[in-house]
């Protein structure tokens, strides 16, 4: 028999599926790139991921009115461009906690990503100290557009800074890798 407290296929009901796969703890599959090594690509919901806590993260902080979680924003994307992914810390989440549970998506080209990463950084830094230079209204405004771009991207998939790298890529000739 089964040990107490285990579930087997023949016991699990829907609410028990989704506990599992929630909960297990165990690596699942072996992704063909290492997430932190393999810096010239990415598996397409990691930076999904980001974007999903930049949008979190920028509204609470405009409806808390709490401009250190903007500029905390724009110091973790500065940190996670500047020392890599092992330091990103929604990167980290989606490689070690997520990804194993979910399987590797699809492996895409880093740089658009990254571009677009830059840009949330240079804005969030500009909102940063707007906000705290007294120029509320222009520093909310700027944090609120980014929140947009990053709720856009997280929800739908088009990323407005992967988009724009991919055009400027095109008209300058750079080849952009497909995996």
């Amino acid at each position: 028999g089964t040990p107490r407290g285990q579930l087997t296929p023949a016991r699990v009901d829907r609410r028990g599926v989704v506990f599992c796969v929630a909960m297990n703890l165990e690596k699942r599959y072996s992704p063909s790139v290492d997430p932190f090594d393999d810096t010239d690509v990415i598996d397409q919901r990691a930076p999904r991921t980001l974007q999903t806590t930049v949008a979190i993260v920028t509204a609470l902080a405009y409806l808390f009115d709490a401009p250190w979680l903007v500029a905390l924003m724009a110091l973790q994307l500065i940190v996670g461009l500047s020392f890599g992914r092992r330091l990103c810390l929604p990167c980290v989440f989606y490689f070690v906690v997520l990804q194993p549970r979910l399987g590797e998506g699809r492996i895409e080209d880093s740089r658009l990503p990254r571009f677009a990463n830059i840009l949330g950084m240079i804005f969030l830094s500009l909102a940063s100290v707007l906000l705290f230079a007294g120029f509320t209204a222009a520093g909310w405004t700027v944090t609120l557009m980014v929140t947009a771009l990053a709720s856009l991207s997280a929800l739908s998939g088009i990323c407005v800074g992967c988009e724009m790298y991919a055009t400027w890529a095109r008209l300058r000739g750079i080849a952009i890798a497909h995996y």
